[in-house]
């Protein structure tokens, strides 16, 4: 009697406050039919399957049939009392992702952590690495939150921009970090506040060789942005043998393969603070880098791989620099992206990432001419079994969460990832490189409920798994949107993905009506 008053009395509130319900669960035991599995470890695909999971934990995952072939209900597993059937025959399966570049949010973007959990919800990221952000107290509370699903968010793993301060945490008494001590003494206190790990930018060479030293001993993972400011000495080799677990983006990775060099070709009128001089530069630097299976390019290869060292390139939050009109103009932007974001993203000389100062088709080849061959680099990485991890770095140069990180895969596949070798990228390779492949990554028994289900093969075309679906044309010659995520599942609570999306469309929305905005492309009346 008390269960049904309770459902009364929630159905009241949802239709008296027009919220909408986003979430089911958890539950003692939860069984999911007739879903066609896609693995994180580089199985093919097989089903139909039924998944049972209870108290956050897969039990069992049992094939229960052929395709084609009616399912005898006999021998699928039996629902317990109180627990909870999804039907998702003819559906597929897959890990929940991992985004192991995922900035909750900005200020100087205006996106809050609410905004950018339910867009990284609703497109199936149910982990996410925030490599620093507003601060590690800030960042831990959302995490310890999610941890007891407090609220809708991805599990959180926190690593602090290196030297950050925040709060009370002020072990250097607010002094720059300017010897080793100082170093291993801030290292040492970001771990005791709770920190998964470190995000470097770059340093002195002694200075980086001691954090990582004491990093590495606590038994901390760490990434690091080799910043052009500190790279001239200390590239992605010298970090790799040093510690360094994972690297971002590709920034260390040509000056580790210089030959005939030891900086960039900088223009003499170059000013590191001048965005468009910074990232035009960056998109001529793989030329001057070692040619491709070359001795040296071999030779740095093989020793990462060695180390066990992973890379992750965020080929996407780069692509606006070899295709300006495409990026801006993706069509998610009109109904999910803030107008403050929107803002941020324009021509500007203080705004991060906003370096469309006067960008034009010779920046654009350049880039491209970059993309080809740091995507070689990347796809033989992979084929001689170095660890290649799949991130985002959304809020920047007109990459929103979550559809950003689908992007990532596309071009994963035009580097030349195999569909499954992407999702093993995305799923198990993170949880890898997170010292977490026991908990999450794969669709095994004993592993967390963590799970993305969609109606269409991502396989054949990664554009499903957008918020916005993939176009198709029916044979009454009828044009339609298909796919989109349908349940995120994280820790065995089953969320609502297009709800959830159908909500950050409203706050945009909101936002919109507030300041009376519309979104105009740069230079518009």
């Amino acid at each position: 009697m008390k269960k049904i008053l309770f459902l009364v009395l929630s159905l009241q509130f949802l239709l008296a406050t027009g919220q909408e319900s986003m979430s089911e669960g958890p539950f003692s035991q939860l069984i999911i039919r007739g879903v066609t599995l896609i693995n994180g470890n580089g199985s093919p695909p097989r089903g139909p399957i039924d998944i049972v999971v209870e108290n956050n934990k897969i039990v069992n995952i049992q094939v229960v049939g052929y395709p084609g072939v009616k399912i005898d209900a006999s021998k699928r597993p039996k629902l317990k009392p109180g627990g909870k059937e999804l039907d998702c025959s003819g559906m597929y399966l897959l890990p929940g992702f991992i985004d192991m570049h995922g900035h909750i949010g900005g200020e100087a973007q205006g996106a809050d952590s609410d905004y950018v959990f339910k867009l990284w919800m609703a497109h199936g990221i149910t982990t996410i690495r925030e490599p620093s952000g507003r601060g590690v107290d800030w960042t831990l509370d959302l995490k310890r939150k999610s941890e007891k699903n407090q609220i809708i968010a991805p599990r959180i793993y926190a690593y602090t921009g290196f030297g950050q301060q925040g709060g009370d945490f002020n072990p250097l008494n607010g002094s720059a970090i300017s010897t080793p001590e100082q170093a291993r003494k801030w290292v040492r206190a970001n771990a005791e506040r709770g920190a998964d790990g470190i995000k470097f930018f770059g340093a002195p060479p002694e200075i980086m060789t001691a954090a990582l030293d004491e990093n590495k001993k606590l038994g901390l993972r760490s990434a690091c942005h080799h910043a052009q400011t500190d790279v001239a000495r200390w590239n992605v080799l010298n970090s790799a043998r040093a510690g360094l677990t994972t690297m971002e983006h590709w920034y260390g990775l040509p000056e580790a393969l210089f030959e005939d060099r030891t900086v960039q070709d900088y223009p003499l009128d170059y000013n590191y603070q001048n965005e468009q001089h910074r990232f035009e530069e960056a998109g001529k630097l793989w030329e001057q880098a070692a040619k491709p299976y070359s001795e040296h390019w071999n030779k740095v290869m093989d020793e990462l791989i060695s180390l066990d060292f992973t890379l992750v390139p965020t080929f996407n939050i780069y692509e606006a620099s070899r295709d300006l009109h495409r990026a801006r103009r993706a069509e998610w932007h009109e109904d999910y992206t803030l107008p403050s974001l929107w803002e941020f993203y324009q021509p500007s000389m203080i705004s991060h990432g906003s370096y469309w100062h006067d960008w034009g088709t010779e920046q654009e080849v350049a880039w491209k001419r970059n993309y080809k061959l740091w995507m070689t680099f990347i796809n033989e990485y992979k084929n001689r079994g170095g660890r290649v991890a799949t991130g985002s770095d959304s809020g920047f140069i007109f990459q929103l969460y979550g559809f950003a990180y689908i992007r990532e895969m596309e071009l994963l596949r035009e580097t030349g990832f195999h569909p499954l070798e992407i999702i093993r990228s995305a799923t198990l390779n993170g949880a890898e490189a997170l010292g977490a492949a026991d908990k999450i990554g794969t669709v095994d028994v004993g592993k967390m409920a963590d799970f993305v289900i969609l109606s269409e093969n991502p396989l054949r075309n990664f554009k499903v798994l957008y918020g916005t679906g993939a176009i198709k044309l029916t044979e009454n010659n009828e044009v339609v949107r298909v796919g989109g995520v349908t349940y995120t599942v994280k820790d065995g609570i089953v969320y609502d993905a297009k709800a959830l999306l159908r909500d950050v469309k409203k706050q945009v929305l909101q936002a919109k009506e507030k300041l009376n905005y519309n979104l105009k492309q740069p230079g518009s009346k």
